[in-house]
Parts: structure tokens; sequence; C-alpha cells
């Protein structure tokens, strides 16, 4: 693990062009890995670059006999 993986949230906001509080909601919802460092919160540059996102809400059920 290179420190060169982890970058601080302002930066992962500022690669994904949205808030630094939309990278802090992921963060606190797990769809991020983290390390704090120093008392920062950092996350894993490949994770934010490879983030999608997903639709909001619980997933469809699936009907039986379909």
């Amino acid at each position: 693990m290179s420190p060169d993986d982890w970058i601080s949230q302002a930066e992962a906001a500022r690669l994904r062009r949205t808030s630094r509080q939309a990278i802090a909601r992921l963060v606190k919802r797990g769809r991020l890995r983290t390390v704090v460092l120093a008392g920062r919160t950092l996350v894993h540059r490949a994770d934010v670059m490879e983030f999608s996102k997903q639709r909001a809400g619980r997933p469809p059920k699936s009907r039986k006999g379909e």
C-alpha cells in the first residue's frame, strides 16, 4: 500500500467534480475505503476513481414466476 494511493476528501471531491460534503457522506455510508492518519480521514484514490452512482432506495423485489 503506497502513500500515493490515499488522498484527502477535498482532493477526492476535486477529482469527481463534486462537493467535499458529498465525499464525506460516501465515507460515512462505507462506500469508500478510508484510513485515518494524524487525525485526517484519507480515501483510497482507486475507490474514488472507480465509484459509480447507484440508484437511491431499496432494490425492486423480483416477482415469483418471472
